[in-house]
């Protein structure tokens, strides 16, 4: 045993230890805020020939609790109408408390605007989903979203901005 205790000493002593590897931990996830509103109920709930126009509405937002903590939202909210006739509207803003360790700094965006999102969207999309079934509509399920070009489409939005100010 003493053997070993020698070579870990060694090891760490000669700066030939392994680093820590990079690790993103979801701590909690949590119902922020949920609205559902049927206006025109229950006459909204009867049969049409045609599908209603869904408005879809996305956006991520990322604040720091401690050095190594973040707390990011994910806001969904998707309108429903037929005509001019509002059918549902619903929203929810759906957090997760991240531990994000080890990454290099300019990892920190995309890790914050990318993969937590991404982690989150799932159970976010499985709220909506409920939300609409239970009021009354066929459960809404989102399509996939492309989180990394939505931050990209963001990132160069804000380049532009800056630019334009500048000049």
């Amino acid at each position: 045993m003493a053997k070993n205790d020698n070579a870990v000493s060694g090891a760490v002593g000669n700066g030939n230890a392994e680093k820590v590897q990079p690790t993103l931990n979801v701590l909690a996830q949590y119902v922020k805020d949920l609205s559902f509103e049927s206006p025109g109920a229950p006459n909204s709930l009867r049969g049409r020939e045609k599908a209603p126009g869904i408005n879809i509405n996305v956006n991520v937002n990322a604040n720091p609790l401690s050095e190594k903590e973040f707390d990011v939202n994910l806001t969904l909210a998707a309108k429903a109408a037929f005509d001019k006739e509002v059918l549902f509207n619903v929203e929810l803003i759906y957090g997760g408390v991240f531990k994000i360790d080890g990454f290099p700094q300019e990892h920190m965006l995309p890790l914050l605007f990318i993969e937590c999102p991404r982690l989150l969207f799932p159970f976010a999309r499985q709220i909506i989903a409920e939300a609409t079934r239970n009021g009354g509509f066929p459960p809404l399920m989102l399509d996939p979203i492309d989180f990394a070009q939505m931050f990209q489409q963001k990132m160069a939005e804000d380049q532009a901005a800056a630019k334009v100010k500048v000049s």
